[in-house]
């Protein structure tokens, strides 16, 4: 067979590729990570019983702030890596100006902070189940965000196999905010982030065999 009949013979009957296939993936992959995150949290912790009023605290926008400027990163991040040669360019730092603002935020707060009130500040009355809390709620948009990820046959899988990761704790903290009761920014800084790595640390280690291909 001549390589023009190859050609032809392949071409036969071909369809447009969808332009929105890339979207519809990832849509998905966001709503169920927002939605299963909440109801993991409506039947396992619950909203906090003073959540009216903190809507009306500026602070509580800026804890709600912290994880969703996360997300945002982690989802351009992700997008391309998911893409083989793309290139992720300065979307890094869409991720690294809100870890770097929290945590200079902290630092300034514990500085100004007593002595004696310093540790309390760090680790509120939830450090110890925080971090944990947060990988749980993640598990929904751990499952979905690799789902979309795989159908898009990325090439650096351990990066973004931890984009991947990073996405879904960052939603789920998003969520989890409307019930943790801490609000000590050096407490984000610590338990929130260190949340926010597990399912990133899952996610660069499983990628080699959950998004090969």
């Amino acid at each position: 067979m001549k390589t023009d009949d190859l050609v032809a013979l392949l071409t036969n009957n071909a369809q447009p590729a969808d332009q929105t296939m890339v979207a519809r993936r990832y849509s998905w992959a966001l709503v169920i990570s927002a939605v299963g995150a909440v109801v993991l949290l409506l039947t396992g912790f619950g909203v906090r019983p003073d959540l009216p009023v903190m809507l009306g605290t500026p602070l509580f926008w800026a804890k709600l702030a912290f994880p969703a400027v996360m997300a945002v990163g982690a989802f351009l991040v992700m997008a391309r890596l998911a893409r083989p040669g793309a290139l992720v360019g300065r979307r890094w730092t869409a991720m690294a100006i809100p870890v770097v603002a929290v945590v200079v935020a902290a630092v300034l707060t514990l500085g100004f902070a007593p002595a004696s009130e310093r540790l309390t500040m760090v680790l509120g009355v939830s450090w110890r189940s925080c971090p944990f809390n947060i990988a749980y709620l993640a598990v929904p948009g751990f499952i979905a965000t690799f789902w979309a990820m795989k159908g898009m046959a990325p090439t650096r899988l351990r990066t973004a196999g931890a984009a991947a990761g990073l996405l879904s704790g960052a939603v789920a903290t998003l969520i989890y905010c409307l019930h943790c009761p801490e609000m000590e920014v050096a407490f984000w800084a610590v338990w929130y982030i260190a949340g926010m790595l597990i399912p990133t640390v899952i996610g660069a280690l499983l990628a080699p065999r959950l998004l090969r291909w």
